[in-house]
C-alpha cells in the first residue's frame, strides 16, 4: 500500500541530516493545542470592541493559528496582540496571552503526562504511528536526526525523554525565554553551515508551515506530515491542504509505510 503522495520531483542527494518537528510530528502529547488556543483568544477578542460574532471570530483565529504553525508560541501571541489592536482594544503582554494559554494547556495535557511517566500509558499512544521505528532506522543508517520545536524547549526535552525517543537526537531545539534567539530558520542554517550540506543533502519532516518553508528555502527536501492526531489514522485534511500550499514535496499520514520512506530518501531498505 502506497503512504506517500508525491507533490513534486524528489531527488535525495545521499541524506545525512534530518531534522523533525516535534508536537503533531513525532508527539501527540499536546493534541488539542489548536482547541485550547483558540478559546483563549477568541475570548481575548470578545472583550475588544467588535462586533464579530464568535463565530466570525473563530473563523479569523483558525486562520492566524493555521498560518502561524510551528512558530514559537510567543510570536502566535504577538499576533493576537495585533489583533486586539486592530479591533480598538487595548492588548496585555504578549507574554500574559503566553502564559495564560499554557496554564490552560497544562491542565489539558498533565494526566496523559503523568500516567506516561508512571508506565500507566505506552509512548506509543501518544506518538504518531511508527515515528520511533522510523527514527531507528535513519540513525542505523547514519543520518542524524535534530528536533527542532516551537514549544519551550524544557518541555520538549523532558516529553521527548518521556516518550522515549530523545536519544534519537543529535540535538533539540526549542523556544526560548529571549525568543530572538531561537527559530527553525536558525536551526536549519546551523546543520547546513557546519556540514556544508547543499540542497537534497537535507531533509526535514513536520506538520506545520514553518519547517516546510524553510526547509524549502535551502533548497532541502520537506516532507509534509499530515497527521490526525486525534484518530492517529489517515489524514488530516486541512494540514494536508496547507503543507501542499507551501510547497512540501510530499505528503504523509504517518511513518508507518517506513521502507516506502526510506526508498524515497535513497536509504537502504534492508
Amino acid at each position: 500500500m502506497n503512504r506517500i503522495e508525491i507533490c513534486r520531483p524528489i531527488q535525495p542527494n545521499h541524506i545525512r541530516h534530518a531534522l523533525f518537528d516535534f508536537d503533531g510530528t513525532i508527539s501527540l502529547i499536546r493534541e488539542g493545542w489548536q482547541s485550547v488556543m483558540t478559546a483563549v483568544m477568541v475570548e481575548t477578542l470578545r472583550e475588544t470592541p467588535t462586533r464579530e460574532t464568535v463565530a466570525e471570530l473563530t473563523a479569523a483565529v483558525t486562520d492566524l493559528i493555521e498560518r502561524t504553525t510551528g512558530q514559537q508560541t510567543i510570536y502566535q501571541m504577538i499576533a493576537l496582540r495585533g489583533e486586539v489592536e486592530k479591533r480598538g482594544g487595548t492588548p496585555a503582554d504578549p507574554l500574559t496571552y503566553k502564559h495564560e494559554y499554557l496554564r490552560r494547556l497544562n491542565e489539558h495535557i498533565h494526566g496523559r503526562i503523568a500516567a506516561l511517566k508512571a508506565g500507566d500509558t505506552p509512548p506509543e499512544s501518544l506518538m504518531v504511528r511508527g515515528a520511533t521505528d522510523f527514527l531507528r532506522a535513519l540513525t542505523e543508517r547514519g543520518v542524524a536526526c535534530y528536533l527542532a520545536s516551537g514549544t519551550d524547549e524544557p518541555f520538549v526535552r523532558d516529553e521527548a525523554s518521556a516518550l522515549g525517543v530523545a536519544d534519537f537526537f543529535t540535538g533539540i531545539y526549542g523556544a526560548q525565554d529571549d525568543f530572538r534567539n531561537f527559530s527553525k530558520r536558525m536551526v536549519i542554517e546551523k546543520i547546513m553551515a557546519e556540514h556544508d550540506l547543499h540542497g537534497s543533502q537535507f531533509v526535514a519532516f513536520g506538520d506545520g508551515v514553518v519547517e516546510i518553508e524553510e526547509t524549502k528555502a535551502v533548497g532541502g527536501i520537506a516532507v509534509g506530515v499530515a497527521s490526525d492526531e486525534r484518530t492517529r489514522a489517515g489524514i488530516d485534511p486541512q494540514k494536508r491542504r496547507r503543507l501542499i500550499a507551501v510547497g512540501a514535496d510530499a505528503i504523509i499520514p504517518d511513518f508507518s509505510g517506513r521502507s516506502e520512506l526510506l526508498s524515497l530518501l535513497g536509504l537502504s531498505v534492508g
